[in-house]
């Protein structure tokens, strides 16, 4: 795929019906992104049934605090992301934070992330926030290009993230937003 596909990209809100792909895509994205970052291991145990139980279980308890877009082109789901009030250990802040935006990796280079991540912007503005953060795995140089590329820039802030026992550095990214 590439970003000549004719069919046109949609992003709609997330249903119950899409956890199962979401959970597939979360992993895969996983799976695909953090190869070499994070233990093979603890990558290679990841397991979408489990995840969409625990998605589900969320989405229909959910006071709507958490906004999950799901990114779609010719009937297929080939994204998602989802944001909500920034998480400042047990206090939340004013910002937003991007909790997460993943692709299918065969649909990487589609226009479907940055579709999703308009919407994000878009629709965070709209909430009235001036600032969305985000935080991303150091070493993960494809997804630090890409939020470059949104106009989020580095703040200074890094945190240790532990996965299954090792220390993962992650860098905190922030960009500004014009209402």
């Amino acid at each position: 795929m590439n970003d000549d596909d004719p069919l046109p990209i949609t992003i709609r809100p997330m249903t119950l019906a899409d956890c199962d792909r979401v959970s597939e895509i979360s992993v895969l994205g996983w799976q695909f992104a953090y190869r070499g970052l994070m233990p093979q291991p603890f990558l290679d145990a990841l397991g979408a049934k489990d995840d969409a139980e625990r998605r589900r279980a969320r989405l229909a308890r959910g006071d709507g605090s958490v906004v999950n877009l799901v990114a779609t082109r010719g009937g297929e789901t080939v994204g998602w992301a989802a944001f909500g009030l920034y998480r400042d250990g047990e206090v939340r802040a004013e910002d937003v934070e991007l909790y997460a935006l993943y692709l299918d990796p065969r649909h990487l280079g589609t226009g479907a992330g940055r579709a999703l991540m308009r919407e994000a912007l878009r629709r965070c503005a709209a909430l009235g926030h001036d600032r969305v953060l985000l935080w991303v795995v150091r070493g993960n140089s494809r997804a630090r290009r890409f939020y470059e590329r949104a106009g989020f820039r580095a703040d200074g802030l890094e945190e240790p993230y532990e996965v299954a026992g090792v220390l993962v550095p992650e860098l905190r990214y922030a960009r500004e937003l014009t209402r």
